[in-house]
């Protein structure tokens, strides 16, 4: 350790280089996995706030966000008189465009029934109170900050002025937002009366949502999903569109912090590979020279690594601070992976300046 860490310490320059390029890319492996799973929280957030253990769609639709969902008519007074059922909360979604000051915002209506008996709206409120007429909204805090709406101010929706009533919390991400109309007024804007795309089916105490679900799937035209499942459908079909690219950019930045610091070890072996001959030529077996090699990695990407997570948890809150429907979730275990990362850094980028040790040749060494 002695010998590494004055190999290291020798040129402190390369040394914060080399420091700092794992840590740049421990930072970015962290943020972009606290954006993926971030934005699966995100996905998934309405159904898990929402009531109920067993959702009722259209047969053949097995997720929400991805799916269009409308059930046939008597669907809720059906499902309410099967054994086991304690509430049914009817919902009628539907992806729309609003026209925000001139820019088209993707977003996701839902129509409830307000109510502490039904609920399917908004489980948090930064400002305001749930609709009470068809005419009020609760819209989503943070695309209304972007868009400077709020409280009192009217918006149009599918050709029809609504009074912003509330401002919601956690229902944004960076893809859409969620705001909470009426069940009435979705009718009415849809021009569906009566529809309802989705029930939030409520279980009486100790009933088996598996065994309520196979009894909800009788109903006709409908299938009974249990809601983590549905939720895991949302984040499957997410999942293969966004997953891959993220995870290839974080092999890539591994692989740039593995050559970073190989980069740096392999110049410092090579500038004292005479120091190394004379090591071996005096009784120094390659092991010992081996340890020499991979403590000096060691020492450099460990720190980075340290280094990294520090600054990936300030780039995070830098990011959500400045992005609001950007979610960055930082665990602990991803950071303890990252430490993790760091010494497989340190172990990959020892593998070429151990090779360059292996081929000297004391005999070469004094006769230079």
């Amino acid at each position: 350790m002695f010998l590494a860490r004055r190999n290291l310490f020798k040129d402190k320059t390369r040394l914060a280089l080399s420091i700092g390029g794992v840590a740049l890319a421990v930072m970015l492996v962290l943020v972009l996995n606290g954006f993926l799973t971030g934005m699966y929280r995100q996905i998934t957030s309405y159904l898990d706030h929402s009531p109920g253990s067993v959702v009722i769609a259209q047969r053949g639709v097995n997720n929400m966000l991805g799916a269009t969902s409308l059930l046939p008519p008597d669907t809720a007074d059906e499902a309410e008189k099967i054994d086991g059922v304690a509430e049914v909360a009817p919902i009628l979604s539907q992806f729309i465009i609003l026209d925000l000051h001139g820019k088209k915002q993707p977003a996701y209506m839902v129509g409830y029934l307000p109510g502490a008996e039904r609920g399917g709206g908004p489980w948090k409120l930064a400002e305001g109170r749930e609709p009470e007429a068809d005419d009020e909204v609760v819209f989503d805090s943070v695309l209304a900050a972007r868009h400077e709406i709020r409280l009192g101010d009217t918006m149009e929706i599918m050709g029809k002025d609504f009074a912003v009533v509330g401002l919601s919390e956690g229902t944004t991400s960076w893809m859409t937002s969620f705001f909470f109309i009426r069940k009435s007024a979705a009718e009415s804007l849809l021009r569906a009366p009566g529809a309802t795309s989705f029930l939030l089916v409520t279980l009486a105490a100790g009933e088996s949502p598996e065994a309520a679900r196979d009894r909800l799937s009788d109903l006709p035209g409908t299938q009974a999903v249990l809601k983590s499942e549905m939720a895991a459908n949302d984040y499957k079909l997410f999942a293969r569109y966004f997953s891959a690219p993220l995870q290839l950019m974080t092999g890539i930045a591994f692989l740039v912090g593995t050559l970073i610091v190989g980069l740096v070890i392999y110049t410092a072996t090579v500038e004292r590979q005479r120091e190394y001959g004379v090591l071996k030529a005096i009784g120094a077996r390659n092991a010992v020279l081996y340890r020499v090699v991979a403590a000096q990695a060691l020492i450099a990407a460990m720190a980075g690594a340290i280094l990294g997570v520090g600054l990936a948890y300030a780039a995070g809150e830098w990011i959500m601070a400045a992005r609001p429907q950007f979610l960055i979730v930082l665990e602990p275990v991803e950071s303890a992976r990252a430490v993790v990362i760091g010494l497989g850094m340190a172990l990959a980028a020892a593998l070429f300046p151990a090779r360059v040790i292996a081929d000297v040749a004391p005999a070469d060494v004094f006769r230079k």
